[in-house]
């Protein structure tokens, strides 16, 4: 790829060098930037308490142009594994049901992954320009993992989701919960958006995650302003529900990097409570790695961009072996094998970006 962190839409992108210093540990990062060791510092949160993080430090951020948005081009792929294989995962959504109805939570997400092996190594320049191509309303990303302990393996993604900015004492977030796959024909694609917008389970499941960050956010600042009700944002296979959040930090000093930490995760990727969730998460699921934490930069001053870490996928040393992610957050009345339909559409925007959409089938 060129560059330790990678981050880049529409307005332009953020680069840290290959001069970069690693960080492994989100705390140190926070205290290389209030020491001044460091400038900038980007990269990956881990979902995992504990588990290491993939994080560069720098003297500065280099901005630039977006990236070129190239379409794909088609590869050769064969599917390695399922983790867990498709009926298991229906069986797990159907257990965690049973544990909600049980109280054990209200809301978990459940996630799967899916191992694929291509013949030719893996351009990853050439992957986030497709990603760029076909994901205008997303935040494309390329971060090297191997500060965090996996060396040659890089992790690249297009998230739709803000988890937070900051810029001076303002402070923006732009939760997603909620999904419906979207449709090459119009009338279906324009059924699926209001079917979305009216169904009541999706709305609830959005005001867990909305809710969360009001806790979060609400001793933090001075105001706080969050939309009464969510709008319509579409990606290129996804629609889904999505809450504006603004407010005005009470302490400007602090640093985007680590509001990301108290706001991460979010109900949109672990579930309510957070700590019943993670529990039930790390029972029935194999670990999650950087899959549903969070990926950006802040720089001294504490400005900077965090994004939910979805719609991702992590390139192996060997650069053929990809292992891509999805996940749908699961309430009472959540339907097993419609759960299922939702994490298969949410893999398509990276298996469209790898050159092979009908991976899966």
């Amino acid at each position: 790829m060129g560059v330790r962190f990678l981050l880049s839409d529409v307005r332009g992108s953020y680069r840290l060098d290959e001069s970069s210093a690693p960080i492994s540990a989100a705390a140190d990062a926070v205290k290389g930037l209030r020491d001044n060791t460091y400038g900038v510092v980007g990269g990956a949160l881990s979902f995992e308490p504990g588990s290491p993080d993939s994080l560069w430090g720098a003297p500065e951020i280099r901005t630039g142009p977006p990236v070129d948005a190239r379409p794909p081009r088609m590869h050769p792929v064969s599917v390695k594994s399922h983790n867990p294989e498709p009926a298991l995962h229906i069986a797990r959504v159907a257990e965690v049901v049973a544990r909600i109805h049980a109280g054990a939570a209200e809301k978990v997400v459940a996630a799967r992954s899916v191992d694929l092996l291509f013949d030719d190594e893996i351009d990853i320049e050439a992957l986030v320009s497709s990603l760029a191509a076909a994901n205008a309303n997303a935040e494309v990303f390329g971060v090297d993992l191997s500060a965090g302990g996996a060396a040659g393996h890089t992790l690249v993604g297009a998230s739709p989701e803000l988890l937070v900015e900051k810029r001076g004492a303002e402070v923006f977030c732009h939760p997603l919960a909620g999904s419906a796959r979207r449709h090459a024909d119009a009338d279906a694609d324009r059924a699926a958006a209001a079917e979305l917008v009216a169904s009541d389970k999706n709305h609830r499941e959005h005001r867990f995650v909305v809710e969360h960050i009001r806790e979060v956010l609400a001793p933090l600042c001075e105001t706080l302003h969050i939309q009464e009700d969510p709008t319509l944002l579409g990606t290129g296979a996804m629609w889904h529900l999505g809450t504006p959040i603004t407010g005005r930090l009470a302490d400007p000093s602090m640093t985007s990097l680590e509001l990301a930490m108290t706001l991460s995760p979010t109900p949109a990727v672990c579930g309510v409570p957070t700590d019943a969730a993670r529990a039930i998460i790390a029972e029935l699921e194999e670990p999650r790695g950087f899959y549903g934490g969070a990926v950006g930069f802040s720089d001294a001053h504490g400005d900077g961009r965090w994004m939910v870490t979805i719609r991702c996928a992590e390139i192996f040393d060997d650069q053929r072996t990809v292992r891509a992610w999805a996940g749908g957050g699961i309430v009472a009345d959540s339907d097993p094998h419609a759960e299922l339909a939702e994490t298969t559409a949410k893999f398509a925007t990276i298996l469209r970006s790898l050159g092979c959409p009908d991976a899966l089938d």
